[in-house]
Order: structure tokens, then C-alpha cells, then sequence
């Protein structure tokens, strides 16, 4: 019985060394391929993304370059190397590049211009949500000293609400063109609620309570 044992296991053996041989005589050659394929595909894919890598270090320090231009007084220098930027650039950096730029005019004095340049990437879809949302925090900051408080209102009130990482920002500015439209009040509401926010910053708040203030010196109290 152990010698049938021993037989039937030696034949099976040798019939899957033999189906085995059979296989890799027929299917061999695709097998090798195969992995050849898969091989040049993960070179193929680690030379990309070293060539991605390289490209997007590239475009930072040209991001740089031109931020260090314009810290240095270049202005025209700085935004014809962002222009350049935005136009051949990759990544994000077409997108911060175009930010740049509409700050670049609204230092120079060109705040309308700034305005639209704001204006048109909050409403690229294209670009990256949290790029799109501070684009509208600048135009909104802009629009403080070139449009009515509805207007501002308008543009702001949703960067305002509880939670948005803008809020403070927006909450500061909607007092300001508040006050400067003579609605102290809707001011007072907008002021109050930055200087009841724990995760408002120092100087936000500082600004907050001086103009707190400024309007009870006026006689303007919460309503109620």
C-alpha cells in the first residue's frame, strides 16, 4: 500500500511538472511580456512623477522669485514674471499667481482692477475651493471701499457664518461698511459676535472692541 502511495504520488508530481512545462511552453512568452509590461509601466510611472516633482519645484521657486521681486519694490517686474506664471505654469500655481497679481494692483491703487481680478477667480470653478473662497474674501475687502453695504453684504455674508475659518475676517469688514453706510446697529451685531468668538485672533478682537467703543460713545446699544 505505501509502495501504491508512494507510485501515485510520484505520477502525480510528474504530471504537474508536465502540465506545468505545457503551460509555460504555450502561454511562456506572455507571461515574460507581461511582466516586461509591468516593469516599464512602474519606471514609466516613478519618471513621471520625479518629472511632476521636478516641474512643480520649478514653479514654486518662480512663485517665489517673483514674491521676493515685489518685496523689493519691482512691482511691474513681479507681476509680468506671476503673468508668465499663470500662463505656462503648473499645479496651483497658476491659480496663486493670479491672486498675486490682483494684489499687486490693489497695492498700487488699482482697486477696481483688483476688484475683477478677485472677482473672476471666485468664479473660475476650475480653481481650488479654498482659493476660490479667499478670492472672494479680497474682493469683499475691496468692494468695502468701492460698492454699498448691501453690495458688501452680498458678498460676505456666507464667509461670515459660524465655522468658516474667514468668518473673522469678513465679520470685521461687514461692521466697517456698516458704519460707513450709517447702520450702526447691523455694525454693533456684526462687531459683537467676532468679540464673543474665542478662536477670533488678538487683533481682530482689539479692533473689534475699539470700535465697540466708538459706538457706545455714540449712544448705540443692542437692540432689546
Amino acid at each position: 500500500m505505501a509502495d501504491n502511495d508512494t507510485f501515485i504520488r510520484e505520477v502525480d508530481e510528474q504530471m504537474r511538472q508536465d502540465r506545468a512545462h505545457e503551460l509555460w511552453s504555450k502561454y511562456g512568452k506572455f507571461i515574460i511580456a507581461g511582466a516586461v509590461v509591468v516593469v516599464l509601466a512602474t519606471a514609466g510611472y516613478r519618471a513621471w512623477e520625479y518629472y511632476t516633482e521636478q516641474q512643480l519645484a520649478g514653479y514654486g521657486d518662480r512663485f517665489m522669485s517673483a514674491i521676493e521681486l515685489s518685496g523689493q519694490g519691482q512691482h511691474e517686474e513681479a507681476v509680468k514674471a506671476l503673468e508668465e506664471l499663470a500662463a505656462d505654469g503648473g499645479g496651483r500655481y497658476p491659480e496663486l499667481a493670479r491672486l498675486r497679481i490682483a494684489g499687486e494692483m490693489a497695492a498700487r491703487g488699482d482697486k477696481a482692477e483688483a476688484l475683477k481680478a478677485y472677482d473672476a477667480i471666485a468664479g473660475d470653478g476650475a480653481a481650488l475651493p479654498a482659493l476660490r473662497e479667499v478670492a472672494r474674501l479680497q474682493a469683499g475687502l475691496l468692494a468695502v471701499d468701492l460698492e454699498e453695504f448691501a453690495a458688501v453684504e452680498s458678498r460676505l455674508s456666507s464667509l461670515a457664518a459660524p465655522g468658516n475659518p474667514l468668518r473673522h475676517s469678513a465679520r470685521e469688514a461687514l461692521a466697517v461698511s456698516a458704519m460707513k453706510a450709517g447702520e450702526d446697529q447691523t455694525a454693533l451685531d456684526w462687531l459683537n459676535r467676532i468679540v464673543e468668538d474665542s478662536e477670533a485672533a488678538g487683533g481682530v478682537q482689539n479692533r473689534a472692541r475699539l470700535l465697540l467703543d466708538y459706538l457706545a460713545g455714540k449712544g448705540v446699544k443692542a437692540a432689546g
